[in-house]
């Protein structure tokens, strides 16, 4: 039963790909694929994280818990999830995907998508912390997802997986710094509060 569920999404999951690769989009081909590639070694991730960092208050806080968020999600994806699963990369060439989209194709599997995940994560956190953002940076999260099926080195599930990780991350960064934040306002109060014992 398992089994052929799986069979099931697989063919779900290649059919879109094919769908996608035969869709004429040449006015959306030259910028999805150079998203794609600035996206790479999430540079457009920790570039927005970098810059928060230069603004005091909640930017910084928001910046250095999104590049905890990329690094996390990151490895996850890129050491975790790919050893395990092992997926091939999709056939570019088979699905007849435009030469227009190309980007270099990754040598890693396929399962999950790196680049979205790490998208993903940072769009949690920093949008947690900077609601204002939240919209922005999910949009761009979600073209940076698409970018990876649009140039074919992802299919369609690989991102989706990629995006539940990435948001998965992000929240288990936000818990971990809100409990430390908790233990450090505890100390705090017990300092001030201190009295020294008389004699």
């Amino acid at each position: 039963m398992n089994d052929t569920v799986l069979n099931d999404l697989a063919a779900l999951d290649g059919a879109i790909y094919a769908a996608i690769a035969a869709t004429p989009t040449p006015t959306l081909d030259s910028g999805l694929r150079k998203l794609s590639g600035v996206a790479d070694n999430s540079k457009i991730n920790l570039s927005i994280a970098a810059a928060l960092t230069l603004v005091p208050g909640r930017c910084r806080r928001a910046g250095l818990a999104g590049a905890a968020a990329v690094g996390l999600a990151s490895f996850t994806a890129n050491i975790i999830g790919k050893e395990l699963v092992h997926r091939p990369r999709p056939d570019r060439e088979a699905a007849k995907v435009a030469i227009a989209r190309h980007v270099p194709m990754p040598t890693s599997a396929s399962f999950p998508s790196g680049h979205t995940a790490s998208a993903f994560a940072l769009a949690t956190v920093v949008g947690t912390v900077l609601p204002a953002t939240a919209t922005p940076l999910a949009l761009l999260a979600g073209a940076v997802g698409y970018s990876r099926v649009h140039t074919g080195v992802h299919y369609p599930g690989d991102v989706l997986a990629g995006a539940l990780l990435g948001g998965a991350c992000g929240m288990v960064v936000l818990t971990v710094g809100r409990k430390l934040a908790e233990r450090q306002r505890e100390s705090a109060a017990r300092l001030f509060n201190w009295q020294p014992t008389s004699r």
